[in-house]
């Protein structure tokens, strides 16, 4: 996993994490990726100042914050899981969300995911261990599980995340 500094058009800076460069460049070139704050599409890679270790010592410090943040993060199979910068609101505050902005953003992600996966239905936590253990090709699925078999499948190393989903009320 790599952490970049992200930009968009608007000037808003946040951070994502995505497997690769390259992962990074082809959901650039395929547009899903998306200021959580206003909803642009417009994302680049912003300067970053890198992490200079300046001894074995301070070398390893850094090896060990970097696997924290990395297990502390929901790995998303490549898909970027932003965090945007600026003032952290205090346990209690009201944080304004906008409800447009949102829906825009899931509906960008449902697209993509519908657009580069294979849905397997009710079957997901099935075909997710298939995968898992080798017994049938590696790629993106999205499915139906419930809290249980999301669970177990996380306990078995099997990486998942539940996405906010809604049913489409197209005619």
């Amino acid at each position: 996993m790599i952490v970049f500094d992200l930009a968009c058009a608007s000037g808003h800076r946040f951070e994502a994490w995505f497997l690769s460069g390259a992962s990074f460049d082809e959901q650039a070139d395929a547009g899903a990726l998306v200021c959580p704050l206003c909803g642009n599409t417009d994302v680049i890679k912003a300067p970053m100042a890198p992490r200079v270790a300046r001894s074995a010592r301070s070398r390893a410090k850094i090896g060990q914050a970097a696997e924290a943040e990395a297990s502390a993060g929901e790995p998303g199979g490549g898909t970027a899981a932003a965090a945007a910068s600026g003032p952290v609101p205090a346990p209690g505050d009201r944080l304004h969300v906008d409800a447009d902005v949102v829906a825009k953003v899931l509906s960008r992600l449902r697209a993509t995911i519908e657009s580069t996966c294979e849905d397997v239905g009710p079957r997901f936590a099935e075909e997710a261990r298939r995968i898992h253990f080798g017994e049938t090709s590696e790629r993106g699925i999205y499915g139906e599980a419930s809290a249980e078999e999301a669970a177990a499948l996380r306990e078995d190393g099997i990486v998942c995340q539940v996405l906010p989903w809604w049913r489409r009320r197209d005619g």
